[in-house]
């Protein structure tokens, strides 16, 4: 049952960890954001969140604390099990965060809480996939206004079906995955590619040096070719992993969200036209609308404080 008083929503990611107090229409009321600690384990970012969460909670009189966190979550246990761009292994959060804030906690899947966030709030789509592109690629099911974890949490690790078992090797290990073509980090490798390739080019002097998927988007706001061609390149895969999962799960859309939706058409133009090319049967199936998220980055932290707010007895 809900409650009148808003809850502290966390979103932990492989760059940034944003938390802010939500109220339960999705009202953000105060919003913080910190740099992933660069060891990105269980003791630096415990750190992180309680410091944050000491500072939300100094300006809001909060009911209950939610958790979404990139990686595999054991639920509703709330154990952070293994994440591929993270480096806390066993980490057991709900546990931890109970024991120093004496608030109820809810933790998982960033991307299942972002889902449910869009799948409520957003567009009505009671069947939908939502598809992260940040740090890496995170996946949420929700399915009939429910967000579905598999048995134990573990399900829709959308991020890690093989779109080329001889591509480049993904955080998590295996080589080919639909996050090692169509994420933050493949764009800041393409980049760099690029970068040694040309070093006189756009990328390679925007970069310094140090060239991220960021540097990549400076170079297409100044007009650069090679830069709007990786991102071409990144819509594509983009939406050949969302047909090949668009062809398994009959879904009202995809909803497309984290920090790269925020180039709007550059990515989403792509990927459009690669779904539509590797769709099975589009004259019987039709084609699953993609469109981009309505909370864009902000669905994580706003998703953790609504289920936490869900789970209060």
């Amino acid at each position: 049952m809900q409650s009148s008083r808003p809850a502290i929503g966390l979103d932990v990611g492989g760059t940034k960890i944003a938390g802010a107090v939500v109220d339960e229409t999705g009202a953000v009321l105060t919003e913080l954001v910190e740099p992933t600690p660069e060891e990105s384990d269980a003791e630096s970012v415990t750190a992180v969140l309680l410091d944050m969460i000491e500072r939300l909670r100094a300006e809001h009189d909060v009911v209950a604390i939610g958790v979404g966190a990139a990686g595999i979550v054991e639920w509703p246990i709330g154990t952070m099990l293994w994440a591929p761009n993270n480096a806390y292994r066993d980490w057991p959060v709900r546990e931890q965060l109970e024991k120093s804030t004496n608030l109820p906690v809810v933790v998982d899947n960033d991307a299942n809480v972002a889902a449910l966030a869009e799948a409520r709030l957003g567009e009505p789509f009671p069947n939908m996939m939502l598809v992260t592109v940040g740090t890496g690629i995170g996946g949420g099911l929700v399915m009939n206004g429910d967000i579905y974890r598999g048995p134990t949490g573990m399900g829709a690790e959308l991020g890690h079906i093989i779109l080329n078992p001889d591509g480049p090797r993904c955080g998590c290990g295996n080589h080919g995955c639909f996050e090692a073509y169509a994420s933050g980090t493949a764009l800041t490798r393409m980049g760099r590619d690029a970068a040694a390739d040309d070093p006189d080019g756009v990328i390679a002097r925007l970069g310094a040096g140090e060239v991220t998927g960021h540097t990549v988007v400076q170079a297409v706001q100044q007009g650069d070719e090679t830069a709007t061609a990786l991102f071409a390149r990144l819509g594509r895969w983009l939406g050949v992993g969302i047909a090949s999962l668009a062809n398994i799960f009959e879904v009202d859309a995809v909803v497309v969200g984290g920090g790269l939706v925020e180039t709007g058409e550059l990515l989403l133009a792509p990927a459009r036209a690669a779904a539509r090319e590797f769709a099975y049967a589009p004259t019987a199936r039709g084609i699953t609308p993609i469109v981009p998220a309505t909370f864009g980055g902000d669905a994580g932290k706003i998703g953790a404080a609504l289920l936490a707010l869900d789970h209060i007895d």
